[in-house]
């Protein structure tokens, strides 16, 4: 496990740093300047010169990407070129929002569409199959921030059930409740495209575990089939679903950017967005560094997950 551990934390390192030279290499090959987009198009050449030596952006790339990554390793990520603040305290009070829409988005994804895959399974062929179905690969065709756009259309404008955009209501608003009420259509609309991923492969596992021998002995034995649906069958399918957490909660990082700037929730895809537009490296580049630590450091949670959910499966 120790061995495991330490070849798995070495490739982190790796991953991290080849996203942290893609980034910085794309986000400056971008056109625009940041200088001349502060001071405005009427801004003379001068005014901008001298922002630009205040920002360092008149050094050579690579030396600029140096500086930065030695303060990256040392966690501080540099101030916001834009805002004037420091970026990693800008980057956490949006990633807590971003974690907040996500967890809810992979809690209605996963209990739903296990269910959904659980039930096809059991009834395989019947019209409850393939309507499961059906539902399944339109939710796979279906781009998430359309599907947003019509959530709000639907039960913000017409029916007037719950807010469409923000995270709190503008007067009175910051409790609980009102919080709850803003989160439900972004988490939704986020969860839509998971949610049917998870149908379609809860629905292959399970049906590939309930032609097992082991299945047939405990229906013989007259076990409830309640019993042997979750005891047996579905048990042994939980390493398949712990691969495709991992995988959906990149999915869902990756997707909360559409999502949070269709619904204006503030969280780090809104962020991130705004960052580029402005081209505010600092802001792009640490908020992208942050996502992809938590992808990594949930796929090696994945991985270790697997040996205590499955006893044949061994780290060495």
């Amino acid at each position: 496990m120790a061995r495991f551990l330490i070849q798995r934390l070495l490739w982190m390192a790796l991953v991290l740093f080849g996203v942290s030279v893609v980034v910085f290499s794309l986000i400056h090959l971008t056109p625009g300047d940041p200088a001349r987009i502060m001071l405005g198009p009427q801004a003379d050449n001068e005014e901008v010169q001298r922002l630009r030596h205040e920002l360092g952006l008149d050094r050579p790339a690579v030396v600029q990407y140096a500086i930065w990554l030695g303060r990256a390793m040392r966690g501080d990520l540099g101030k916001s070129i834009v805002l004037r603040r420091p970026v990693v305290g800008e980057i956490l009070d949006r990633f807590s929002n971003t974690i907040m829409l996500a967890t809810a988005a992979i809690v209605i994804s996963f209990t739903v569409g296990i269910l959904l895959g659980v039930a096809s399974a059991v009834s395989r062929g019947s019209a409850l199959d393939r309507l499961v179905m059906l539902g399944a690969t339109w939710g796979l065709s279906l781009p998430s921030f359309w599907f947003g756009l019509m959530l709000i259309i639907v039960f913000s404008l017409h029916l007037d059930w719950l807010p469409g955009t923000g995270m709190t209501s503008p007067v009175g608003g910051g409790s609980v409740l009102d919080i709850g009420k803003h989160l439900i259509l972004p988490a939704v609309a986020l969860a839509v495209v998971p949610l049917a991923v998870i149908a379609r492969y809860t629905r292959s596992a399970m049906l590939e575990v309930l032609g097992q021998d082991y299945v047939r002995t405990a229906r013989a034995k007259g076990l409830r089939e309640q019993v042997v649906i979750w005891s047996h069958v579905f048990r042994n399918t939980l390493v398949a679903l712990i691969t495709m957490l991992g995988l959906q909660i990149g999915f869902l990082l990756a997707g909360a950017v559409y999502i949070e700037n269709v619904f204006s929730w503030p969280g780090i895809g809104q962020m991130l967005v705004d960052a580029i537009l402005k081209r505010d490296f600092p802001l792009v580049q640490g908020g992208v560094l942050l996502v992809s630590t938590v992808y990594v450091i949930v796929n090696l949670l994945t991985d270790i997950a697997y040996a205590y959910l499955d006893p044949r499966i061994r780290l060495a």
